[in-house]
């Protein structure tokens, strides 16, 4: 049993720092940058991606909605049209920094509202997936497990890969719970492992209200945004060692 293990990264900005890149890099298999719409900059893009290319992890584009301030946490209404140029936008960006390191970029994962939204709306997910399409088939659209956005890639004959969270709490219909609800975040590091193997072991996870729901997961997400995200990445790769599951980036 192989799963792909991910870490948002490069959420920095000028001499604003967020999150610890180099102790995070080691223990996943593949990396989502942001691409300088809810984070990121130029040389925190580039510093990245290097970053990534040393470790031989695979390289994602972490398209966001234009929401600098609010951190791609906002929602924001698009069209199709300017969804499918904003993302173009921004996988060009990071495609440009990984040829200059001679690296493929190797997946798309929207974030944050964006994220959550075309989780939902088939019109948006459509969007993103043609986006992707565009400009390089082979690339792999990341999205929620078993939401519209992964279904939009495999419509248009993309590679898919179905995400699951080590410490999001679920609600009973396979959707993230909105942070803005208490215990939307699983903060307590021995819970979210556990999550994170009943996921990957058991394809399930258990709601707020003790319920289960099914999940499937191709690739598991951990926050490189939490103040821990080293020492729980870490404990993370070696509890899903333990439990019988290797750690790979997604085949193309």
């Amino acid at each position: 049993m192989i799963i792909d293990l991910n870490c948002d990264m490069g959420e920095s900005f000028g001499v604003w720092k967020m999150g610890d890149d180099a102790g995070v890099m080691p223990w996943v298999s593949s990396v989502n940058i942001a691409c300088g719409f809810h984070a990121g900059d130029f040389m925190t893009i580039q510093r990245t991606v290097i970053l990534a290319a040393e470790h031989g992890v695979a390289i994602g584009a972490h398209v966001s909605l234009p929401d600098l301030q609010g951190f791609g946490r906002r929602e924001m209404a698009l069209s199709p049209a300017e969804a499918h140029a904003a993302t173009l936008y921004q996988i060009g960006a990071l495609a440009a920094f990984a040829h200059a390191q001679g690296q493929r970029l190797h997946h798309v994962k929207p974030h944050g509202a964006l994220y959550n939204m075309a989780a939902k709306d088939a019109r948006l997910a459509d969007a993103i997936a043609h986006a992707v399409r565009d400009l390089d088939p082979r690339l792999i659209l990341v999205g929620l497990a078993g939401s519209a956005l992964p279904h939009a890639g495999a419509q248009l004959g993309l590679v898919v890969a179905h995400e699951a969270f080590a410490d999001r709490r679920y609600r009973a219909d396979g959707l993230l719970t909105p942070r803005h609800e208490d215990g939307a975040v699983i903060h307590e590091v021995d819970a979210a492992v556990a999550q994170a193997i009943q996921i990957a072991t058991q394809g399930r996870a258990r709601t707020r209200d003790g319920k289960l729901v099914d999940i499937r997961a191709d690739t598991l997400c951990v926050h490189g945004d939490r103040p821990d995200a080293a020492a729980f990445a870490h404990r993370l790769n070696e509890a899903l060692h333990k439990a019988g599951v290797g750690i790979g980036r997604i085949a193309a």
